[in-house]
């Protein structure tokens, strides 16, 4: 049986991030993806500024893919009511065609072996993982690490309590061009039923991606028809779609969205990224969140090859006690956020006050974003 000392299942934002700062410190890492690079993904596609220095520290210089600089951000209620905030971090438009890409030609670069399938099945034993792929083949390795995304066939193995609940959300994306769209702005417009983001991308081309509730959107054919029928009542959205041109051949869209609570640790799998917990997107930085939770898992594996190595106990109970220190709050000002601008009352007042009181809205955006990472 083949053996190494990390596996990590899912090569996104969290799990490549993962794999070139582990293979940079001399650590073999072998990861699985099951999708083939480049390829799009549902995702909001706005990279907070915190992240940059942890990117920069293991060799990811993400200007060499000439991304949006972004330092704005407006809201609109369903009505249209429009209120504009500075970001004073600010961020980054980029497409994770082309950002998934780059991390996984870097990783490559670093050593990592990356390999095209799915991991069936991870059993814990003995101190150490065994490893059973869609391939036929098994590995044995002292760590893994759960970077898989928001739901898996490997969670209903691990028996996780999220997988067997019914979510009621789906999301939907695409690029659109629109010449008109300002490069440094981001944007999250409310609709009935959910809400819609639009932010720049490095390709020229406006990400729009938009979260809806199910009984929303269940009695319509399909999501052009939706987005005719609920999001263009929103009178923002309706002069960007009017003025927008589709150039995707079709929009992407997921199913079983579900923002339940998760376990960080299950079975001594370290969880990063959206398997660790979904973001909500109203927390606007759920890119940035998914690479510092790979930074705090490296962190703790390298920990147990030191001189003075932990334990596998001290290293789950202190990554497990970082994830909440770094995103327990900024989770749960996200689902406020999500209850508050599903209600149109409450959209309404809450708008009203943020424009009474200007200093509101940085507030709001200082809890839901962190302190830049740096190492």
């Amino acid at each position: 049986m083949k053996c190494t000392q990390v596996i990590i299942i899912g090569g996104g934002l969290a799990g490549l991030t993962a794999a070139i700062d582990l293979s940079n410190k001399g650590i073999e890492v072998i990861l699985f993806e099951k999708e083939k690079y480049p390829h799009h993904k549902v995702c909001g596609e706005y990279l907070s500024a915190e992240i940059l220095p942890y990117l920069k520290s293991i060799g990811v210089d993400l200007e060499d893919l000439n991304p949006a600089k972004i330092d704005t951000l407006e809201y609109s209620s369903n009505s249209g009511n429009l209120t504009t905030c500075p970001l004073e971090m600010g961020g980054l438009g980029i497409s994770r065609y082309s950002l998934d890409y780059y991390l996984y030609t870097t990783a490559l670069n670093s050593g990592c072996q990356i390999i095209k399938a799915t991991v069936m099945d991870a059993v814990f034993s003995e101190n150490s993982f065994t490893i059973s792929t869609s391939t036929g083949e098994k590995l044995n390795a002292d760590f893994v690490l759960g970077a898989y995304g928001k739901r898996s066939n490997l969670d209903k193995k691990l028996d996780r309590t999220f997988f067997m609940n019914q979510s009621s959300w789906l999301a939907v994306k695409a690029h659109y061009k629109n010449d008109q769209y300002p490069d440094n702005l981001v944007s999250l417009h409310n609709f009935e039923g959910g809400y819609c983001g639009l932010s720049k991308t490095e390709l020229d081309t406006i990400n729009v991606c938009y979260l809806a509730t199910y009984n929303s959107f269940k009695k319509y054919k399909n999501t052009e028809e939706y987005r005719t029928a609920v999001l263009m009542q929103n009178p923002r959205l309706k002069e960007f779609f009017q003025n927008s041109d589709l150039i995707f051949e079709k929009e992407l869209s997921i199913a079983q969205v579900n923002f339940d609570k998760k376990s960080v640790v299950k079975e001594h799998i370290l969880m990063l990224g959206d398997a660790a917990g979904l973001i909500h997107p109203l927390c606007g930085n759920g890119m940035a969140m998914a690479i510092h939770s790979a930074k705090l898992a490296t962190d703790q594996v390298l920990s147990y090859y030191q001189k003075f190595p932990v334990s596998r106990e001290m290293i789950e109970n202190n990554f497990e006690k970082n994830w909440r220190i770094n995103f327990e709050q900024r989770i749960k000002t996200g689902r406020i956020l999500q209850r508050i601008l599903l209600n149109n009352s409450f959209a309404t007042m809450s708008q009203r006050l943020v424009n009474t009181f200007p200093g509101i809205m940085p507030y709001i955006i200082k809890n839901t974003h962190g302190q830049p990472v740096y190492v």
